[in-house]
C-alpha cells in the first residue's frame, strides 16, 4: 500500500483488454508514468476549472496502471467524492499522448490525466477500492503524504506542500533515507565539495569562479548562498533567473470566472482585459499554467455532415431535367435526306418523260455503356462516426457525382483522353459539341482585326444571330456558355457607356435563346474544328437518353469480411445522342 491520503483506488487502465474503441494496451506501456501525479476531472470535460475534482497517484502494475486518486475541497470534488463513496459512479478513464502503436496495440504513451467517468472505454478500469475517512483520523501523522509534480507542472498550491511548508523543505523531508544533519549539504556522491573542487581542472576551477562571482553580484551584496522570496521558495544563487519566479495573483476563483467570460469577450486576452489584468500579469499566467488551452471551451462543428466542395452544379440539374428519357437502351434513327435538287416536285410538258423523285435515307444506331461509382468504408469507422449517418450521407455524394458525371457526358463528353480505361465510350453516349454535322452544326466566330475583348463579344452575338437559321430543333434551345464568356456578354456597352444588356434575360432575348447556363467544365474546352469552344446551344428535348429496366440507375452494397470493408457502388447502362437533324449548334472561336 503506498504512504498516500488517497480517497479510492482502483485500474486507471488494464493491460492485455481491448477497449471498446478497438485499442489494446500493451503491459508496460506507460511504465514510464508510475509514481507520477496526474490532474483528475470530471468526464474529460475541459470546458471549466470547476471539473477538476482532484489528482490521482499512478502506479504501474503487472496488469496495467492503477490510480490512487484524492478527491479536492470544492463543491465539484466533494460531490464526485460523495457518488463514488455510493457506489453511483465507479469508473475510470485516462487521457494520454505520445503514443507509440502498433496496428491497434498501443506501445508506449504518456498519461496527462485520469477522470471519473459515466463509462469508461477500457473494461477494466474500475474503482476497486473506497476509503472513508473518520474526522480524528490520524494514523497516517508522522508519514510523508506529499507527491510532488514534475518540474513546469501546474501546483495549485503554488510552491507550498499539502501542509502548508515551501516546496523545497518538503522535497528534503523525503530523503530520510540518506539525510545526516547537514551531511547530505556536503557530500555529493560519497565526496565533500572540497573533494570535488579540488579534482577539478584549472580551466574547471576558473569557470566555477566565474560563476559564483556572477551569482554573488546578482545578491547585490547580501552575502547569503540562498535567499527567500516573498512566496518562502528558496532561489539558488546560480540560478540567474531565480527572482523572476511566477506567481499567480488571482485567486482560482477569479480565473475561473475570467476564463468564462472569454466566451463573450471574444478572446481570453480581452477577457482579462475587462477585468483589469494587466499584460504582465497576463504574461506570468501563461507561464504559471502549462497546458492553459485545455482549460478552453471545445470547438462546435457547424455542419453536423461535411460539406461537399466541388464546382458549380446549378447546370447539371438543367441537363438531367431537360433530356427525353426512354425505357430501351438501345435506339436508332433513321432520316429520308429530302434536300437535294432531284427530291423537288417537277412540272410536266405534255409527251415528256416523268423522272423519278430520288433521295437518300440515313440511318443511326445507338447503343448503351455503363457508367459507374464506387466507393469504400472501413466498417470500425461507419460504427465509430455517429454524429451523423455516414453511410446515408456517402450515396447521396456518390448520387451526386453519378448525374455530374452524365450531365457532362451529354453536352461535352467526359474530357478523359481516348485511351483512359475510364473514359465513356462516347458511340453511346454521343456529346452534343461534336456529334455528327446532321445533328449539331458548328459555328466559328472570327476574331482577326479584333484586339479588344469587347469586339470580340460583340462579334460572338452577331455570329449567334447569324447561324440560328439553320437551326431545325424543337421550340427556343437554351444556351449553355461559360462564366466568362457570359460576364463579357453582360459588360458590354454602348457608346454613351450604358450597358447594351440589363440583365441575363435581356441578353437571352438578343441571342434567341431561352435561358443562358454556365458550365465551369467549359473552360478550355476545344471545339470540333480546333478552336476554344465558346458555347452550346441545343433544345435539350432533342437529345435522347434510354436505359432498359435493369439499366436503371442501381445502387449496390457488399461486405469484404476479409478486409472489414463495406463497399458501395452506383451504376447505370444507358445510351444518349440527339434524334433530331441540325437540333444543336457548337460554337467557338477560329482557331
Amino acid at each position: 500500500m503506498v504512504n498516500f491520503d488517497y480517497d479510492c483506488s482502483g485500474w486507471a487502465t488494464k493491460a492485455n483488454t481491448k477497449c471498446y474503441d478497438g485499442l489494446t494496451i500493451a503491459e508496460d506501456a506507460f511504465k514510464g508514468c508510475s509514481g507520477q501525479t496526474v490532474p483528475m476531472v470530471y468526464n474529460h470535460d475541459h470546458s471549466s476549472l470547476d471539473n477538476v475534482i482532484g489528482h490521482a497517484l499512478l502506479e504501474n502494475r503487472k496488469g496495467g496502471v492503477y490510480a490512487y486518486a484524492k478527491f479536492n475541497d470544492t463543491p465539484t470534488g466533494q460531490t464526485a467524492k460523495k457518488c463514488v463513496e455510493n457506489g453511483d459512479l465507479n469508473a475510470f478513464s485516462i487521457w494520454a499522448n505520445g503514443l507509440q502503436k502498433a496496428g491497434q496495440v498501443v506501445k508506449h504513451g504518456v498519461i496527462r490525466e485520469l477522470s471519473l467517468v459515466l463509462a469508461g472505454c477500457n473494461p477494466g478500469a474500475l474503482i476497486q477500492e473506497v476509503v472513508k475517512h473518520s474526522a480524528d483520523n490520524m494514523d497516517d501523522e508522522g508519514c510523508e503524504a506529499f507527491i510532488f509534480n514534475d518540474p513546469g507542472s501546474l501546483s495549485l498550491e503554488h510552491g507550498m506542500d499539502p501542509e502548508g511548508n515551501p516546496l523545497e523543505e518538503a522535497v528534503l523531508a523525503h530523503s530520510d533515507d540518506n539525510k545526516e544533519d547537514g551531511k547530505m549539504a556536503e557530500e555529493t556522491n560519497g565526496k565533500t565539495l572540497e573533494e570535488v573542487y579540488n579534482s577539478m581542472t584549472d580551466e574547471q576551477k576558473e569557470c566555477c569562479h566565474a560563476l559564483v562571482g556572477l551569482a554573488l553580484e546578482e545578491q547585490d551584496g547580501d552575502g547569503g548562498e540562498d535567499e527567500e522570496d516573498e512566496s518562502g521558495m528558496k532561489n539558488n544563487v546560480f540560478d540567474k533567473d531565480a527572482g523572476k519566479q511566477t506567481v499567480l495573483k488571482h485567486s482560482i476563483d477569479d480565473i475561473n470566472s475570467i476564463i468564462k467570460g472569454a466566451k463573450t469577450s471574444g478572446t481570453l486576452k480581452a477577457a482579462f482585459d475587462n477585468a483589469g489584468v494587466e499584460q504582465g500579469e497576463i504574461d506570468e499566467l501563461s507561464h504559471g499554467i502549462d497546458n492553459i488551452d485545455w482549460l478552453f471551451p471545445e470547438d462546435h462543428l457547424l455542419d453536423t455532415t461535411p460539406r461537399i466542395i466541388d464546382k458549380p452544379d446549378d447546370w447539371v440539374s438543367v441537363v438531367m431535367g431537360g433530356v427525353k428519357h426512354i425505357p430501351f437502351s438501345r435506339f436508332k434513327s433513321m432520316f429520308a435526306d429530302l434536300t437535294p435538287e432531284d427530291a423537288r416536285a417537277k412540272g410536266y410538258v405534255k409527251g415528256n418523260y416523268k423522272i423519278e423523285e430520288v433521295f437518300g435515307l440515313l440511318r443511326r444506331s445507338t447503343g448503351p455503356t455503363t457508367v459507374y461509382k464506387k466507393q469504400k468504408l472501413d466498417r470500425d469507422d461507419v460504427n465509430d462516426i455517429t454524429s451523423f449517418d455516414v453511410v446515408s450521407w456517402l450515396r447521396n455524394e456518390m448520387r451526386y457525382k453519378l448525374n455530374r458525371e452524365l450531365a457532362l457526358a451529354y453536352i461535352l463528353g467526359d474530357g478523359r483522353q481516348a485511351a483512359s480505361e475510364d473514359k465513356i465510350d462516347e458511340n453511346c453516349i454521343r456529346p452534343i459539341f461534336n456529334d455528327a454535322d446532321l445533328f449539331t452544326i458548328k459555328v466559328q466566330v472570327a476574331t482577326t482585326g479584333l484586339s479588344k475583348v469587347e469586339d470580340k463579344y460583340k462579334a460572338f452575338i452577331k455570329q449567334v444571330i447569324r447561324s440560328r437559321k439553320e437551326y431545325r430543333g424543337s421550340g427556343t434551345p437554351a444556351m449553355f456558355t461559360t462564366e466568362d464568356a457570359l460576364t463579357e456578354m453582360l459588360l458590354l456597352e454602348d457608346g454613351m457607356g450604358r450597358p447594351l444588356y440589363a440583365d441575363e434575360a435581356a441578353l437571352a432575348r438578343k441571342l434567341r435563346v431561352s435561358k443562358i447556363v454556365t458550365v465551369p467544365e467549359m473552360d478550355g474546352r476545344k471545339g470540333a474544328k480546333g478552336g476554344d469552344l465558346a458555347a452550346v446551344i441545343v433544345n435539350l428535348s432533342d437529345y435522347t437518353v434510354g436505359a432498359d429496366k435493369g439499366g436503371a440507375v442501381s445502387m449496390f452494397d457488399d461486405f469484404d469480411i476479409d478486409y472489414n470493408a463495406m463497399k458501395y457502388l452506383i451504376e447505370t447502362r444507358c445510351s444518349g445522342a440527339l434524334t433530331t437533324p441540325y437540333s444543336a449548334m457548337a460554337i467557338e472561336w477560329a482557331a
